[in-house]
């Protein structure tokens, strides 16, 4: 495993106050790409979840608080920010359904099972190796730039990981959308693309978030891009209410 050997943490909450995440008190630290992320998963009461790349919990904390039947396992390389996760389940008393262990999707460890998932989320460093100056930080440079597991990787793990009729989605910056998408065409069939733009008037996506099915018939669908912020910088209203809790992207992708 990889990291600094402990982190200086506060506490952050989310979801309207509803989850307790303890992120690292600098470098790394969620935005809000976790949370439309998990957003994004169409989970039923019962079914089994699975984040690769879990970080520090907060996909994975939201999810099962936003849905209270499902359970769900969280993996990453990162021993320190898996420390940090299962100190957040344990306070927000999400332990029975919330676990998180340490390990590389190159190589899983054996609570990681192929096709053992319903469903399976992820937030893939968005910047490939050399494309860019890394963060000093050596928690935030492996959480953003691309190390041994490339995209494609991290794609061939989360199909592989997933049951037969069952989702991935994958939450990737706006410029490798087209990427993403094609990389999980190889696998999974019934592609859903949905943009995200910063405001509106803009024509290039800043996020999107690629959601496809295990088993599926091969297609793919790009919907309306969703807009983030209004033109005064607030969220616009729809946003607002997924951040805080009280609304899902799930719909989106049915």
């Amino acid at each position: 495993m990889t990291g600094a050997s402990a982190i200086i943490a506060d506490e952050t909450r989310l979801l309207d106050g509803r989850v307790i995440c303890f992120q690292p008190a600098k470098g790394y630290r969620s935005a809000i790409d976790p949370i439309l992320l998990q957003a994004a998963v169409p989970a039923r009461p019962g079914e089994h979840v699975l984040e690769l790349g879990c970080g520090a919990g907060a996909a994975a904390l939201c999810l099962a608080r936003r849905l209270p039947d499902v359970c769900v396992l969280g993996l990453d390389v990162q021993a320190p920010l898996i420390a940090l996760a299962g100190r957040s389940a344990l306070a927000n008393g999400l332990e029975a359904r919330v676990r998180f262990v340490a390990g590389d999707l190159l190589d899983p460890p054996a609570a990681v099972r192929a096709g053992a998932f319903d469903h399976v989320m992820a937030n893939p460093p968005f910047r490939k190796a050399g494309t860019s100056r890394p963060s000093p930080d050596p928690v935030k440079a492996q959480a953003t730039v691309e190390g041994r597991a490339k995209l494609a990787d991290w794609i061939r793990a989360a199909a592989g990981l997933v049951r037969d009729g069952g989702t991935v989605t994958v939450i990737h910056h706006g410029g490798r959308g087209d990427e993403l998408a094609e990389l999980m065409a190889g696998s999974l069939g019934g592609l859903t693309v949905l943009p995200f733009l910063s405001q509106i008037g803009e024509t290039r996506p800043g996020r999107v978030i690629v959601q496809g099915t295990r088993g599926a018939a091969r297609g793919q669908e790009t919907l309306p891009p969703f807009v983030l912020h209004e033109s005064g910088g607030a969220y616009t209203p729809g946003v607002d209410e997924i951040l805080r809790g009280y609304a899902d992207l799930a719909p989106n992708f049915a």
